[in-house]
């Protein structure tokens, strides 16, 4: 489990660097091109699967 939950906590990182990299931020020129629909994919379920872990750990520890 601990390596699990270390391989997602680096998807935040990993996140982060990809919005950093092709976001459309931090001065882009016009011919830009971004990432594809797929990679969006990725990085939102990758990133939903932890919140909700998250989410259900904090709650299951809220009442017991």
């Amino acid at each position: 489990m601990r390596q699990i939950l270390g391989s997602l906590s680096a998807v935040v990182q990993g996140i982060a660097e990809v919005r950093k990299e092709y976001g459309s931020g931090h001065g882009k020129d016009s011919n830009f091109k971004g990432l594809q629909p797929r990679h969006a994919k990725l990085a939102v379920g990758a990133s939903s699967t932890l919140a909700i872990y998250l989410l259900e750990t904090h709650e299951m520890r809220k009442y017991n």
